[in-house]
């Protein structure tokens, strides 16, 4: 492992660490109620005592952040590659996609919750969840499958390519850095979609962690609010280390934005 590696590794640990370490001076100095800002160690106390409550509701969230992603994954591709293939239906439709996307989930979340019923909120959590998500994978999708060197499409059709081995020897293959993008960013977003849908639209038959901020709010137990923003931190910095390692893996080899060129 070269210097440059390392640093890039410890320097945000250490900077983290260092932050923590004022955060817990600061609060037991200044003798901060921990109501207000509780110290550090006060948090990981909450988190050892709220432990298993605490996990349950991170599956519950997981839960519906994974489905959603995946569906706006599958659905975005899906649509794009129809976009890619046809003008008219791209031109028709990529509007109202756009007004999908503009229009603010906690605006929508309370017709979501009628229309699926109040004995379906999970339902309604993963729609609002999968309407966040969705529009960053299809225009990364439609940009790389409408970015494909013209040469090489060209190419293909001089050889008698038909449409699909195009798409699917060319296309589809030259516009994984995009795709792959957009993942990145649609994994946080599923994430942020599932809390904010839960804190509008309620709980459902689980208890998600956003659920287990707002009952640790009302009865004031605020370290136990930031263990779980804690836990939820932690569940999006998992989501994007994922990808990014699906990234590098898919990537390495051939693209120019992932081979690692540092001597």
């Amino acid at each position: 492992m070269t210097s440059g590696r390392i640093k890039r590794i410890a320097l945000p640990h250490l900077v983290g660490l260092a932050f923590f370490l004022i955060w817990e001076v600061a609060v037991q100095f200044y003798e901060v109620p921990q109501f207000l800002l509780p110290a550090p160690s006060r948090i990981l106390e909450a988190l050892a005592d709220n432990f298993a409550s605490l996990m349950s509701a991170l599956w519950v969230t997981l839960r519906i952040t994974v489905l959603a992603f995946a569906l706006a994954v599958v659905g975005g591709v899906a649509l794009a590659v129809v976009f890619s293939q046809s003008r008219t239906v791209e031109t028709a439709l990529f509007p109202f996609a756009v007004i999908l996307q503009v229009t603010p989930v906690v605006a929508i979340a309370p017709l979501v919750l009628i229309w699926v019923g109040f004995d379906n909120v999970n339902l309604a959590l993963l729609i609002l969840a999968w309407i966040v998500a969705f529009f960053p994978i299809l225009s990364n999708t439609t940009l790389g499958l409408r970015s494909v060197d013209h040469h090489l499409m060209e190419l293909f059709t001089l050889y008698g390519a038909s449409r699909w081995q195009r798409l699917w020897s060319l296309q589809l293959p030259a516009s994984l850095p995009h795709i792959l993008g957009g993942m990145k960013i649609s994994g946080g977003l599923a994430l942020i979609g599932a809390v904010v849908a839960e804190f509008v639209a309620g709980s459902g038959s689980g208890t998600g962690l956003a659920w287990r901020i707002i009952e640790a709010g009302n009865r004031l137990q605020v370290p136990t609010m930031f263990a779980a923003l804690l836990l939820l931190s932690a569940l999006g910095i998992a989501i994007f280390f994922s990808l990014s390692v699906l990234e590098h893996i898919v990537l390495s080899r051939w693209h120019e934005s992932a081979i690692d060129r540092e001597k």
